[in-house]
């Protein structure tokens, strides 16, 4: 069981990435997703998730109306597409899955290894 996050890299302030989180061994459309971030001397913090068919999703007063999560279950992927960007947005990026929706890190089982974002000029 193993997801892994990746898409990250070095944007400008207003520019965009999209992340991906895909799947190996098991099967993502069971599971809800989130995006999690932790930012230098911060605390780990929600950024987004998605319920395992789409029908809920969650996006933190942060990063809505900028960020918009999806997921293609064929693909066995999900999505994080991050427009506008700040600096403040700079922080690893983890995915990880859950059998239900929820804001709580707690709550998810499988994590992956991060991918880093880095906003600047």
């Amino acid at each position: 069981v193993q997801l892994q996050a990746s898409g990250g890299g070095l944007a400008q302030p207003g520019g965009s990435l999209r992340l991906s989180c895909a799947a190996s061994g098991f099967a993502l459309r069971y599971y809800a997703i989130g995006w999690f971030r932790r930012a230098p001397g911060k605390e780990r913090e929600v950024v987004s998730c998605i319920s395992a068919r789409a029908e809920n999703t969650f996006q933190s007063a942060d990063v809505r109306g900028r960020f918009t999560i999806s997921r293609d279950n064929a693909k066995n992927t999900v999505y994080l597409q991050m427009n506008s960007l700040k600096p403040e947005d700079t922080a690893v990026y983890f995915c990880a899955a859950s059998a239900v929706v929820t804001r709580l890190s707690q709550e998810y089982n499988y994590w992956g290894l991060g991918t880093q974002v880095t906003v600047s000029s």
